[in-house]
């Protein structure tokens, strides 16, 4: 049986991972602004097996509106190209000799609002996974007061507890989405 320590100490963790996945969705989601973890999702053929690009060539910023791409062997360049191209990022890579550049195409408003709309949406998604723990807590410790291994007023302890770990988690993630926002919203 664990004590209510241990339950509030899984249940931060568990929240921070929450959030840690929630900032690596968060980069994924395109601004108008280059970032090489853009192209994380991207897989080329390399040998008979998809490969991901990082792992083929080294990707990285030539300026904010432009990622570079440097194929590590000669041959790859044509294959990356396309890889990119063919992705669902609407990206349009242009090769110049060994380095392939890839510009990011200016956002329009409408477009702007709808990445706006999945910040929010998966902001909401991350609350809601932060709530599902702090409710998972607050069972586990009502078990242990109904199994008489914990008093009622350790379990308000608890609860208080609990509820200010989830607010400041909660908070987090509504600074991460507004963040996010306005780097879409800036033009």
């Amino acid at each position: 049986m664990s004590t209510i320590a241990e339950i509030t100490k899984t249940m931060q963790g568990k929240m921070d991972q929450s959030i840690a996945a929630f900032k690596n969705t968060m980069t994924k989601i395109r601004t108008g602004r280059a970032n090489p973890a853009l192209l994380d999702t991207v897989h080329v053929e390399y040998y008979g097996s998809m490969m991901p690009l990082s792992q083929v060539a080294n990707v990285s910023l030539l300026d904010a509106r432009t990622i570079s791409v440097q194929p590590w062997e000669k041959g790859m360049g044509a294959k990356i190209e396309k890889a990119i191209r063919e992705s669902d990022l609407g990206l349009n890579p242009a090769s110049m000799g060994d380095l392939i550049r890839v510009p990011m195409p200016p956002m329009s408003e409408e477009r702007r609002k709808e990445m706006t709309k999945l910040v929010r949406t998966e902001g909401e998604n991350a609350k809601i996974a932060v709530r599902n723990l702090r409710r998972d807590a607050n069972d586990h410790v009502k078990k242990l007061v109904k199994d008489k291994l914990a008093s009622e007023d350790d379990q308000k302890r608890s609860e208080a507890e609990v509820q200010k770990i989830t607010d400041k988690h909660i908070a987090e993630i509504d600074q991460l989405v507004h963040g996010k926002e306005q780097e879409i919203m800036a033009v």
